[in-house]
Order: structure tokens, then sequence, then C-alpha cells
């Protein structure tokens, strides 16, 4: 059904006075059902402002740990100088002859929740089509705003829940069954350095994992070293955003390190007959890998996440590495840097969460850390990329004093895991090919 401008205007939004004061009414006949709905329901969920008020003293009065009844409750409102607008005597004494059953409050609570979001969808609806019609905003920022008022109004929704001991061991032990039917070794998504995997367990979803160095140490080498392992090996969805390189030198590294042809070779063209044949076998099977980028340099923040959610909606990623965190910029230019590194980081915990998968993301460290073990308190712009990420690792490689092809020892210095132990993971660094490998035991 179609409603014109004017209907919609004139049509009543959705509510349920019945409810309300079904949850009103038995709230003053069980004050103990108070408990029942008092983490998830607020005063604004109620249509009428008498309800609002009444359940606004309600809580007042749990919150004192004062009995509420009817005379409780006509007491606080006086004191406030709120009876009459709240209904005044006859109101409130009406509410305990207007309930069915105390016991079905939190039914009438989701009534009353049901229509608030509808509500609440309603004036998000026509803030989005006001700001449309009247801001000067890029459409970017405006869809960027819409899906940020969409997704605060679900995480809104989300309530808190008292888990019986018995749902949690069920529900565990059908994890754990699962995991030990699954062909799988690991919980996450593997990097595909076994040590650092069996550390983590792969890569967990709504998780936030930093990869910081110098430049010029391989932060990008070892992005595209497990991208490689994930896309290639693995066959799993993989998003990258390159804010540094171009897609033609990304794919020129991918192909290099695949074929382990020198990238000096084929950037020069000078390749030998069996070089070609075995850039063409790791073209091919490069070609059909799920590997999907973005190289847009100094990209907004705003554009990032809704690049981010349209490769989980249309490609079904389930990874993504940004490359790197210091080249994004934000709507807020002027604030200091550590403030923009800040809602950075933040924004792309959030993201995690909201995609449910795991994002990589690539960071500098700083100055004083050249020729050491970079650590937690040298990561580059703000302490709060520490506080916000589950997972920080560094690389910890030193430059050669000269150029040289030889293969480096270098190390994995994972130095936070929230849900883990921590540790240093031996690795080596093949400059042919720019590439990290796998140090094999000893």
């Amino acid at each position: 059904m179609e409603y014109t401008r004017k209907e919609l205007e004139s049509k009543m939004p959705p509510h349920n006075i019945e409810a309300e004061q079904a949850i009103l009414g038995a709230i003053l006949c069980q004050w103990k059902s108070m408990a029942e709905v008092v983490s998830k329901l607020t005063p604004d969920r109620f249509y009428s402002i008498q309800n609002q008020i009444i359940y606004d003293a309600l809580l007042r009065l749990y919150t004192k740990g004062v009995q509420g009844d009817t005379l409780s409750l006509i007491d606080e409102l006086t004191k406030e100088g709120k009876l009459e607008k709240a209904g005044g005597n006859g109101y409130i004494a009406s509410l305990t002859e207007l309930v069915p059953s105390a016991a079905n409050i939190t039914h009438y609570a989701d009534i009353v929740i049901e229509c608030s979001t509808k509500r609440e969808l309603i004036r998000i609806a026509t803030d989005i089509r006001a700001q449309a019609f009247e801001s000067n905003q890029e459409g970017a920022a405006l869809l960027d705003m819409a899906e940020q008022k969409i997704f605060s109004l679900t995480q809104r929704n989300e309530t808190a829940e008292i888990m019986d001991i018995k749902k949690i061991i069920i529900k565990d032990f059908e994890i754990i069954d699962a995991r030990h039917k699954s062909k799988s070794e690991f919980t996450g998504i593997p990097s595909g350095f076994s040590k650092l995997d069996m550390m983590t367990s792969g890569f967990q979803k709504s998780e936030l994992i930093i990869i910081g160095a110098r430049p010029s140490i391989g932060k990008t080498a070892l992005a595209l070293s497990m991208m490689t392992h994930i896309a290639l090996e693995r066959n799993i969805s993989c998003g990258f955003f390159s804010l540094e390189m171009p897609y033609e030198s990304i794919g020129m590294r991918l192909l290099s390190m695949s074929s382990h042809v020198d990238m000096g070779f084929m950037r020069s063209g000078m390749l030998r007959k069996k070089d070609f044949d075995k850039i063409t076998e790791a073209a091919s099977r490069w070609y059909n890998a799920p590997l999907y980028t973005v190289d847009t340099p100094n990209m907004r923040l705003l554009d990032l996440r809704a690049m981010a959610r349209r490769m989980v909606v249309n490609h079904d990623v389930k990874i993504i590495f940004i490359d790197y965190i210091g080249l994004i910029t934000t709507e807020n230019s002027a604030a200091p840097v550590y403030e923009q590194v800040s809602e950075i980081s933040k924004s792309l915990k959030a993201l995690a969460r909201e995609l449910e998968i795991p994002i990589v993301a690539l960071c500098q460290v700083a100055r004083d850390a050249e020729g050491k073990e970079p650590n937690l308190a040298q990561l580059r712009g703000s302490g709060s990329i520490e506080q916000d990420a589950d997972v920080v690792m560094f690389i910890d490689r030193q430059r050669p004093k000269e150029n040289s092809d030889a293969i480096q020892d270098a190390k994995i210095l994972l130095a936070k895991q929230r849900n883990g132990p921590t540790g240093d993971i031996e690795i080596l660094f093949i400059p042919t090919y720019s590439t990290f490998v796998n140090k094999s035991a000893e």
C-alpha cells in the first residue's frame, strides 16, 4: 500500500498504550517484576508522555531501593512536581486494574520496544530524507550517516541476558563438538605462519589485528604473504585496501611471491623462458582467487567503511587487510593527529564487530624504534590503537648494511593478544620476492 506525504504525516506513529499501561500496572502490583524489564526498557521507549513520567519515577524508586507501590509512586511524583503531568491520582490508581497478569510483563515490554523501534526507524528515515533534500554533504557522507544510524538502532536493541549455566554448557559443548568434527585445525582464519597460527588459532571473527613496523621493514610484504596463503592456498575470500600502492604494484608483488621470480626481472622484462612459464602458472592460479582490492590513496574513513560493507555483502569477504592506518583520513581533518587516529582505531574495531570478520590493519611505529625491537608504546599516533586492538604484532628485521639478496632472519613479535599467549615467532624474509616464509625447525 502506498501513501502520499500528507497521509504519512497524518498517520499515528506505532504505539500500544494498553501494553504500556500493563507494564506499569504489573510493576505496581508486583514490585519484583521491575527486575524483569529494567535492563532493556527505558522511559523514552514509552509513547505516552504520562507513561514515560511514571516509569521514570519507578526507576528512581528502584535505584533508591524503595518499594514501589501506588502510594510511594504518588509521593515521588509529588516531590518532583510531576503528579498532574503523569495523569494525577486517578490515572495512577487505575493502572493496577488494567493489568491482566504480572507474569506477562516481558511480553508487554517486547511489544513496547517493537513499537518504539518502528517509531525510531520512521524518525531516522525522516532525518535522512530531510538531509538528502537540504544538506550540502556528499552522497557518500549521507549514506555513511544513514548506515551508522541504523547500526546504532540495532545495537540499542541488543540487551544483556542472564544465562543459566546449563545453556552456556550446552552451547559451548556444541562449539567444541563442531570443532572436533571439523577438518580445520584452527578456529579462525590461518595466516600461513604455523607458530603464529598455533598461538592465535587463526585470526578470529570481530577482532582488530594490528601489524606494526618501521618503514621498509616489511609490513606490506607480511600482509601480502598472509593474503597469499588465505586467498590462494585456502580459497578464503579476502579484501585488501591499499592506500599506498596501486593495483599494478600489488599484482606484481603477488605474482613474484607465487612464482618465485625476481621482482627486478619482472619489472625490467628481462625474463628467461622458465621464468615466464612460472609467472604464467602463478597468474593462472591467481586469476580465479577470491581477492578483492581497493587502491585509493588517503581514503576517507567513511568511504572505507562503506566499501568494506559492500565487500562482505557482495563478495562474502571473510577478512580485510588495510595498508595502512596512517593514510586513512577522517572528516575532522583539523583535529589533532592523536584524536584522528583514535577515531580511526575505534571505528575499525566497531566495523570488525559489525561485519563479524577479522580486520588486519598495518601501522607504523615511532622513529625511536629504529634498530631496536618495537613495543606497544611505540605505536604511532595514539595509545588508543593498543587499547582497541585485540591482537598487536610487530615485525623485527634488521636491514642489511648493503643491498643483499641473501635470505634474512626475522621475527614476528606477538606483543598483545586479548585471548591468548604472547611471544616471538621466528620467520625468514626473502628479499628477491619480498616475501616472508616459515622458518623450518632446526
